[in-house]
């Protein structure tokens, strides 16, 4: 059983996974500097909805992976590979590098395609754009964490100490209140929260409480 408390690393303030995620998406983000790549980055690897080829550009399978590397800016990509690095070295060097990629793409994944539904439905009333952003995985990452370790103090504005187990629920819940508003456009709310559905579901499956029951359970 994994300790409820949450200790600094005594393996590696950059554990393999989390670091290589934090160089690829920094190296893509360069190429995004240029104007002779960007906009085929984005045209080629953003997640784009599927009836989007009315516009020009194409959705493809990969891109429900490949958009998790690109950013829309600075302060997108910061504030993604800060919380990355933040709860990803905790869940890594707890699980190991290989369950930890395997956790953090399908968190990828699962928000990438509950985004993808989300803007094909918006598509259809002529609002068509890409989504891009490691949010869906940071956030899947951010549910681990605080399964791992519920009583881990996250301090809110760097100020008000918050157990992490009621900052993902309470995070969650205002996720799900803007995406049915639309209060604040331009975040991919629900693929924020695709995320942290694919990595519960996920995790709910390591430890052998779904229906198909994998082949060695994972205790804590």
């Amino acid at each position: 059983m994994y300790d409820q408390f949450y200790r600094p690393p005594t393996r590696s303030a950059f554990p393999p996974a989390v670091k290589n995620l934090l160089i690829i998406n920094a190296l893509v983000f360069l190429g995004q500097q240029s104007d002779r790549y960007e906009t085929a980055l984005l045209q080629w690897f953003a997640l784009w909805p599927i009836t989007s080829y009315d516009i020009g550009v194409v959705f493809f399978p990969w891109q429900v992976v490949s958009y998790s590397f690109l950013h829309g800016g600075t302060p997108h990509l910061f504030f993604n590979l800060f919380a990355l690095w933040m709860f990803g070295v905790g869940v890594e060097n707890t699980w190991g590098s290989r369950r930890f990629v395997i956790f953090y793409f399908v968190c990828v994944i699962g928000a990438g395609l509950t985004q993808l539904t989300v803007a094909t439905i918006a598509a259809a009333s002529g609002s068509v754009y890409p989504t891009v952003g490691a949010s869906g995985g940071v956030f899947g990452v951010l549910l681990a964490f605080a399964m791992l370790f519920p009583n881990h103090r996250i301090y809110l504005y760097f100020a008000i100490p918050i157990p992490a187990k009621w900052f993902v629920i309470g995070y969650g819940a205002m996720e799900l209140f803007a995406g049915i508003t639309n209060t604040q456009s331009g975040v991919a709310h629900f693929a924020h929260l695709g995320g942290m559905a694919a990595g519960f579901l996920l995790i709910q499956y390591w430890r052998g409480r779904l229906p198909l029951q994998p082949r060695r359970r994972m205790y804590w």
